[in-house]
């Protein structure tokens, strides 16, 4: 049996959701010198790295990469770990970046370790919403919103050859 495979944004179409986003992000943060783009580990951690690269090249705002890794299958089973000290995240504005929003609990892990440091705030941004939601998590950034059935899956591949697929 093979699976058919929906082309749902093309390169040039998720490099412009990106761009957008960024601007968002820039007005959004117009006052921050610095926020964290924090990326869950895999294709969230390169969504970030792309939105930190277009922020930057829009707006006078650092930003700082941390790379967020757990396990996305147990997330409760092992620690969430970020490959930064807390100095570089404390009292810093957090925004938590994955690929795709489905039932949220990715991302509500994904927090942890930002929750036990003072921060001044935490939002998140994905590339695509799915709108499956379970735990009490919303993306302030969304690049696209995609009504699905639960048994559907988002692919989504970043670098030379981007794409957002619906299998």
């Amino acid at each position: 049996m093979v699976l058919e495979k929906t082309l749902i944004l093309d390169a040039r179409q998720i490099k412009q959701k990106i761009k957008r986003m960024a601007f968002e992000l820039f007005e959004n943060h117009y006052k921050e010198k610095t926020i964290v783009l924090a990326g869950i580990d895999g294709q969230g951690y390169a969504l970030a790295k792309l939105l930190s690269k277009e922020v930057e090249a829009i707006a006078p705002i650092k930003t700082t990469l941390v790379k967020v890794s757990l396990q996305k299958e147990q997330p409760q089973a092992t620690p969430t770990k970020l490959d930064a000290a807390e100095k570089e995240y404390r009292k810093k504005s957090i925004v938590l970046v994955d690929d795709v929003l489905n039932t949220g609990k990715t991302l509500a892990y994904g927090m942890r370790p930002f929750l036990e440091t003072e921060v001044k705030s935490i939002e998140v941004a994905v590339l695509v919403n799915r709108s499956h939601t379970i735990f009490p998590i919303h993306p302030n950034y969304t690049g696209y919103e995609l009504a699905t059935t639960i048994t559907e899956h988002v692919e989504v591949t970043l670098g030379k050859e981007a794409s957002v697929y619906l299998k």
